[in-house]
């Protein structure tokens, strides 16, 4: 998730310059000015440290492809070049040029994107051949993009104007254009699929009305109020995994958390509650004939949970996550430290922080996977994002740390200069 969003600014007692969580939420990825380091999340007490890289300084971009020993890195002393990584071995796979500043980077088993201010490649992320590039977007000094984490529907989304909140929905397995959604009057500030690449949440710069389109049709599905503060600054989005809950972060104390599913699948209890359901039907009902801003506001969800944290202003991102089969709400910032939250799926309300785990950690002990010396025969791409091939069926697919094919010896790696 991605994806984002998740860069931060390095505060005074921080070195941390991005976090980032894979594209399921079992992994966190942190840069910082004195290199990159990589989490595995499994439990709430546990937060392993599984690698530390320090020879790459002021690392500002860490995706890892969901538990795979992939990973792509951009720094601030090399901001146009991206690197793509074998953590597990130590070794540089490839490393691509392009013609301006990386803003971004998403990628899933299909798709690699690097998203610059007015243009996005799209390559094969089997062999990083350059498959299409959309130039001339509108300026994207944010570098805001995400991409579907899963193979089926493979969509990217990107801002169409920078004065409005225009989305363009582009199919990257098919390289088409799909549709435009008019998601708000004021300029995108962050973008969210569900898993399933059928759902698009959106958020403006104005930061106050969050709303969910169906994918690929554009329909609006949902309008939710986050609050009426001004000068609201967000931060991420991120649905759970089964998109029946959204939470959103800001530059305010507050997270909150979204319930979506529609207002005739409500518990019974929670409809026969007297005159307040009548009045809150009658004013449902009313809302028809009114102008549909006015209506719009009437039919605002407002939120399920939220979380107050003792601080502001801090860049972070959140997720929501199955840990242990038990819905969490995990928010990483970039004062150093990941917050992992119980969400209450039935009555929600405040939720109750049950761990606070410190990121700025010594490196792991010799047992675990740390940096490894470059090998004199590098790893190829393919090998790192694809299983060992049975030559009778021709399949593959992207494999797991655990399960990575240790004696390749394949050809250099590429460095390629993308115009």
């Amino acid at each position: 998730m991605s994806q984002t969003e998740s860069s931060g600014t390095t505060g005074a007692k921080s070195e941390v310059l991005f976090v980032g969580f894979n594209q399921d939420g079992t992994s966190l990825a942190v840069g910082t000015t004195k290199g990159y380091k990589l989490y595995t999340i499994l439990s709430v007490e546990k937060l392993d440290l599984i690698y530390e890289n320090t020879t790459e300084k002021d690392v500002c971009i860490v995706e890892r492809l969901f538990s795979s020993s992939l990973v792509a890195i951009v720094s601030l002393n090399a901001h146009r070049m991206l690197k793509v990584c074998h953590f597990k071995k130590g070794t540089e796979i490839c490393n691509y040029s392009y013609s301006n500043t990386i803003l971004a980077v998403r990628l899933n088993r299909l798709r690699l994107i690097v998203c610059l201010e007015e243009s996005l490649y799209i390559h094969n992320i089997r062999n990083m051949e350059v498959l299409h590039t959309i130039r001339d977007t509108p300026p994207n000094p944010h570098g805001l993009c995400c991409l579907v984490s899963k193979d089926e529907n493979c969509f990217l989304a990107y801002p169409g104007s920078s004065t409005i909140g225009e989305v363009q929905i582009f199919d990257a397995s098919n390289l088409r254009a799909v549709t435009m959604v008019p998601a708000h009057d004021s300029p995108l500030a962050c973008m969210a699929f569900d898993a399933e690449g059928i759902r698009l949440a959106t958020a403006s710069e104005k930061g106050t009305v969050i709303r969910v389109f169906a994918i690929p049709s554009g329909d609006k599905l949902f309008e939710l109020r986050r609050g009426m503060k001004r000068c609201v600054n967000m931060y991420s989005l991120a649905f759970s995994p089964d998109a029946v809950l959204l939470s959103s972060s800001s530059n305010t104390e507050t997270v909150h958390v979204f319930k979506l599913e529609p207002a005739d699948t409500k518990p019974v209890e929670a409809q026969n509650q007297g005159w307040m359901n009548y009045l809150g039907k009658a004013l449902a009902n009313a809302a028809t004939y009114l102008p549909s801003q006015v209506a719009d506001v009437v039919n605002q969800g407002r939120s399920f949970a939220l979380v107050r944290h003792p601080f502001a202003g801090v860049r972070n991102i959140c997720i929501i996550t199955n840990l242990q089969k038990t819905p969490r709400l995990l928010i990483a910032s970039s004062d150093g430290y990941m917050y992992i939250y119980a969400i209450d799926p039935n009555e929600g309300g405040d939720c109750t922080l049950l761990k606070q785990h410190k990121l700025e950690k010594t490196a792991p002990p010799p047992s675990m996977a740390v940096e490894h010396p470059l090998s004199s025969s590098p790893i190829s791409y393919a090998a790192a994002v694809t299983k060992p091939v049975d030559k009778t069926d021709g399949g593959g697919s992207v494999e797991s740390e655990d399960r990575a094919p240790d004696n390749e010896s394949p050809p250099p790696a590429q460095r390629p200069e993308v115009l």
